[in-house]
């Protein structure tokens, strides 16, 4: 079965196209208008070895915020249905990335039920035209759409840039590993025999 799933989200703030296949090989295409951004979900595709396409334009003569938000939310929502009905996969997902002088820790549960858990701070409002502030509100909207219990520690760091690159990398090999399959589990990992 591919893992593979196409969303668009059109507003009167944002327009977004987003593909994502799970079972790919970190190939990516990602154009938000957003340099940063782009580099930044550049790592969540080729650390986690996702093949994703992004195509985002939105009000960024207002600020970066709708943009941001928004592709979090079609990110989570591509993943969720990419996935289905969760069946076979690890469901539980962490990763420890160093990145210079950075350390993250990211831990992830797909149980259908979204928390983010955000632990992390930043010393400058802005890297290039990209919002600090607006990393967690990314990672919210992926929790919420895609259902996922999703904590994310800062345990060290001192540049801005290494501690947002060292996140979304993190986050990208967690995924990786919570939706990697395991042939042990039958149907899916939850006494319930669902999740969601």
């Amino acid at each position: 079965m591919e893992r593979k799933a196409k969303v668009e989200r059109d507003t009167f703030e944002t327009k977004i196209k987003m593909e994502i296949n799970i079972d790919g090989r970190g190939h990516n295409l990602i154009n938000t208008g957003i340099g940063f951004f782009d580099h930044m979900i550049t790592h969540i595709s080729k650390h986690g070895f996702f093949d994703l396409n992004v195509e985002a334009r939105g009000d960024l003569e207002v600020d970066c915020h709708h943009t941001v938000e928004d592709v979090g939310i079609v990110f989570g929502k591509c993943v969720s249905r990419a996935l289905g009905d969760k069946r076979g996969i690890k469901r539980y997902g962490h990763s420890i990335v160093p990145m210079d002088e950075t350390l993250v820790l990211c831990a992830i549960d797909i149980s259908g039920r979204d928390l983010l858990c955000f632990d992390a701070k930043f010393t400058v409002p802005s890297i290039g035209d990209f919002d600090t502030e607006m990393i967690e509100e990314f990672f919210r909207a992926v929790s919420s759409n895609c259902g996922m219990n999703l904590h994310i520690k800062v345990l060290a760091g001192k540049n801005n840039h290494h501690i947002a690159e060292g996140i979304f990398k993190a986050f990208g090999r967690a995924l990786d590993m919570a939706t990697s399959f395991d042939d042990r589990i039958n149907g899916v990992l939850s006494t319930k025999g669902m999740l969601e």
